[in-house]
């Protein structure tokens, strides 16, 4: 048979043609890699989330104190209580919360002829939706925002740093009336940390955000004073005011403290019905503190 003649045009044409095929199906086939290699390469670039908090949950707050506690910070002298009253006030009112894994509360209150005396406790469970952000960091933040609303000074347990009462603030009076739950006025003023009237004594309790260093009551010489505790929790703070308003005398004892990323928050006040035997302050932190204490190895086991 006789051969077909050679054509090198069309052999040309037929080779161009399967280098095109071939670099098409390259270039799919670096589209798709390079699509496969960004999620990869998002995923294994993304940093490992933050560490979860110790607490998942967080206990009953009126079951937390023991009743021998209770017993010594809502003393009533020589007043008898029928099991009933006991129990109405021992058991304590707990606080109406929505999400109990997240914030409980309690409250107790004894009222005596001495004059009335108060403890309330809120514990927070912080969680941080921040993957960055770890629980125990998101709660360090919150407490520290409470520590600086109540203008503590810096300073470790029983040791605060010195500052200057001014001498320009002016002088409060206490009165002889009783106090009660509904007696928090705004027109206190501060007395100093010992229970005696100052020579003189600023309205703090119309200006919380005045400066500590003008508060008589923040007699920072004295082991009372607003200070850092050192002692408890992974960070804590005490802080003392005793304040005169026209329906009574008070002094108001509160300590927070954070472990992990549980804030508590401790609050303890005395009401006085005789200006001449104002709150001591020393007996209202010893109990504070020692019921902090409980509160914080409660949690820990």
């Amino acid at each position: 048979m006789p051969r077909k003649p050679f054509v090198p045009g069309a052999a040309l044409v037929v080779a161009a043609a399967l280098a095109a095929g071939l670099t098409a199906c390259t270039d799919g086939s670096d589209t798709g890699d390079e699509t496969g290699d960004a999620k990869s390469g998002g995923t294994a670039s993304s940093s490992p989330a933050a560490e979860p908090g110790r607490y998942q949950t967080l206990p009953e707050a009126c079951g937390l104190p023991a009743r021998g506690t209770l017993r010594g910070m809502l003393p009533g002298g020589d007043q008898q209580l029928s099991r009933a009253e006991a129990k109405k006030i021992y058991d304590g009112q707990p606080d109406i919360t929505y999400d109990t894994d997240r914030r409980v509360g309690c409250r107790w209150t004894r009222e005596t002829t001495a004059g009335t005396r108060h403890l309330s406790l809120d514990i927070q469970r912080v969680v941080s939706y921040d993957a960055a952000v770890s629980d125990d960091d998101k709660a360090q933040g919150i407490y520290d925002s409470k520590e600086l609303a109540a203008q503590i000074p810096p300073g470790g347990s029983g040791s605060p740093s010195p500052a200057t009462p001014s001498p320009s603030a002016t002088k409060g009076k206490g009165t002889d009336k009783g106090g009660g739950a509904t007696a928090n006025s705004s027109a206190g003023k501060s007395v100093d940390g010992k229970g005696k009237a100052p020579s003189g004594s600023p309205s703090e309790a119309s200006d919380p955000s005045a400066d500590p260093s003008t508060d008589p009551s923040a007699d920072l010489s004295d082991s009372t004073a607003p200070r850092v505790l050192d002692d408890l929790g992974d960070a804590a703070f005490l802080n003392d005011k005793l304040v005169t308003a026209d329906s009574g005398v008070h002094r108001d004892v509160t300590v927070v403290f954070r472990t992990s990323n549980v804030i508590v928050t401790l609050t303890y006040d005395q009401w006085s019905t005789d200006k001449t035997m104002l709150p001591d302050s020393q007996e209202l932190q010893d109990k504070a503190r020692s019921l902090a204490g409980e509160l914080s190895e409660s949690l820990s086991e």
